[in-house]
């Protein structure tokens, strides 16, 4: 079973005809603004959206990938940023799309940060997971990554894991593997529910709100229509499994700071949960 999912996965690879690449980016090469020019400050090095009662602000990444391994560090909105939300994600496009979603909900000063974790495979997500941090995340840059490779998708803070989610094809859930992404982020008002389900409004005398980048990183397989070789073998695209250290940090991350889980939501799931609930991270 083992070795004919590895063709398989060789097989896809070889079609799409990736390009392994490691590299450290600049954002003048690397992305393109999407919207809200005038309130994007770019120096190549670090990245600033922002967010007014006009407009937010966001970019893409101009590579798209199918696989990766990709870090990014993050300054988040201080002081009241209740309302708003700072979304960095991979995202295909189109009705069945596939999605992978750090999204940083705002809250009132003083109050965590809400980190909203989701995936999407052909257009279905509904697969939320929620955590508070460790620290405060507007204080300084943090390195949020996503690992994803065939056979998992890695949530990771700081180099500590907080979310794996399994591919569970076996047990008949689509899981992202077809269709190359691009990294998007933005900064946005989202008030009608970010913050507790829409209770706290943005207060936009605090505006503009703004949110830093830096640092990123994308050792990944790039899709390109011109190239015909194979991704290149590392290290995280043959991952199967947490090593030990990274299986207690896990544990000790959804534990202590874990405030939701769509797997638990008894009250959502009346007639049972999904069928990857039944595997263990």
């Amino acid at each position: 079973m083992a070795s004919s999912l590895s063709s398989c996965w060789a097989l896809t690879l070889l079609i799409w005809g990736l390009l392994a690449v490691a590299s450290m980016a600049n954002f003048y090469s690397d992305f393109d603004i999407t919207w809200g020019n005038d309130r994007v400050l770019n120096n190549g090095e670090q990245l600033h959206l922002s967010l007014d009662k006009y407009s937010g602000s966001g970019f893409q990444s101009k590579n798209e990938y199918l696989f990766g391994n990709i870090h990014m560090r993050l300054k988040l909105v201080p002081g009241n940023s209740a309302g708003t939300v700072t979304a960095y994600y991979l995202s295909s496009q189109g009705q069945t799309h596939d999605e992978i979603d750090f999204e940083f909900l705002g809250n009132l000063s003083g109050d965590p940060y809400t980190l909203h974790t989701n995936v999407f495979s052909q257009g279905r997500g509904n697969r939320e997971q929620q955590f508070h941090l460790w620290f405060d995340p507007t204080k300084d840059f943090h390195t949020y990554s996503i690992l994803w490779n065939p056979n998992h998708i890695k949530f990771s803070v700081d180099g500590t894991p907080i979310r794996v989610f399994k591919n569970a094809e076996h047990l008949g859930v689509p899981f992202p593997k077809n269709q190359p992404m691009k990294l998007y982020s933005s900064l946005w008002n989202a008030d009608d529910w970010a913050t507790r389900g829409g209770l706290i409004k943005t207060d936009w005398s605090q505006a503009p709100f703004v949110a830093s980048y830096s640092n990123f990183e994308a050792d990944a397989c790039v899709a390109s229509a011109s190239s015909s070789s194979p991704c290149k073998a590392s290290a995280w695209l043959s991952q199967e499994a947490l090593d030990t250290n990274e299986q207690e940090k896990l544990k000790w991350v959804q534990k202590n700071y874990m405030v939701y889980n769509y797997c638990t939501d008894t009250k959502r799931f009346t007639q049972g949960f999904p069928p990857e609930c039944s595997l263990s991270s």
